[in-house]
């Protein structure tokens, strides 16, 4: 019998990672190999602000060096994801530059604030400790996933504009309707125990409301719509419309997939 054979979706995530990408992840897990083999190498290639004005060096290779487990395993799998993204569309060579310069300043910004800490605090930890990793360039990779896609949303928080947003003709911060409740964040069946509770905060801090909630979910004023809320309601309800179309694709795609592997199946037991 033969074993089943992953599927090209998920060979495809794990696939493709760029030449320059694999080797900056041998250089970061061999950094890490380093330093826990021989410990007093960290004081030569980790940041150390006492020690930065002789050892130079040190501005260019912290980055590079993960003192912890957890993060050569963060710092590997961010460069190999993001940079399977990222240097298709830059290119090796400006991808490695822009590795080579956050690193950099990230770097002496380290510095800058370890010893301005220091003439703070007057506590001579901000010197003597060593600090090194490739956070800094992870980063900047997110900067650059944001101007290459910015439509696109990472679920990194669900925290959006319009719950901070102050509406001029509503006087509202933020977005009033009930699909964005704060119970929303939560599971359905805690809905109905979070929305009391959240009630008692909204009047505590928002006041009473006289809005009726159908006027609040269509921000309506004496019968008339106020500025804005058609545009509003409009989108949302193309947003609505194209999920639930791709899902009744996604559904159809998926019944005829296994309608013809029924087919397959019977033919073949025909023969």
């Amino acid at each position: 019998m033969s074993s089943p054979q992953p599927s090209g979706g998920t060979m495809s995530i794990y696939t493709g990672f760029t030449r320059l990408c694999k080797g900056l992840a041998v250089v970061l897990i061999g950094g890490h190999i380093v330093v826990q083999i021989m410990p007093p190498a960290v004081s030569y290639l980790a940041l150390i602000p006492a020690k930065t004005i002789p050892f130079a060096w040190n501005l260019f290779t912290a980055g590079y060096i993960e003192q912890s487990i957890i993060g050569v395993v963060i710092s590997t799998v961010g460069l190999l994801f993001i940079g399977k993204l990222l240097e298709p569309i830059w290119g090796s060579r400006e991808f490695l530059k822009f590795i080579f310069v956050v690193n950099f300043l990230t770097s002496v910004c380290v510095f800058i604030t370890a010893i301005s800490l220091y003439y703070v605090t007057r506590q001579e930890l901000y010197l003597y400790l060593p600090i090194s990793g490739f956070q800094g360039v992870l980063s900047g990779f997110l900067v650059g996933i944001k101007q290459i896609i910015p439509d696109q949303e990472l679920s990194l928080l669900r925290i959006k504009q319009k719950y901070w947003q102050r509406k001029p003709e509503t006087k509202l911060r933020g977005d009033p309707s009930d699909e964005f409740a704060f119970s929303t964040f939560f599971p359905e069946f805690l809905r109905r125990i979070i929305d009391p509770v959240a009630t008692i905060f909204e009047r505590m801090f928002c006041g009473r409301r006289s809005e009726t909630p159908d006027q609040t979910r269509g921000y309506t004023l004496g019968g008339a719509s106020l500025p804005g809320s058609d545009s509003i309601d409009a989108s949302r309800r193309r947003e609505r419309g194209a999920r639930a179309l791709e899902e009744r694709l996604a559904e159809r795609l998926a019944a005829a997939a296994a309608r013809t592997d029924e087919t397959r199946r019977d033919a073949s037991e025909n023969v």
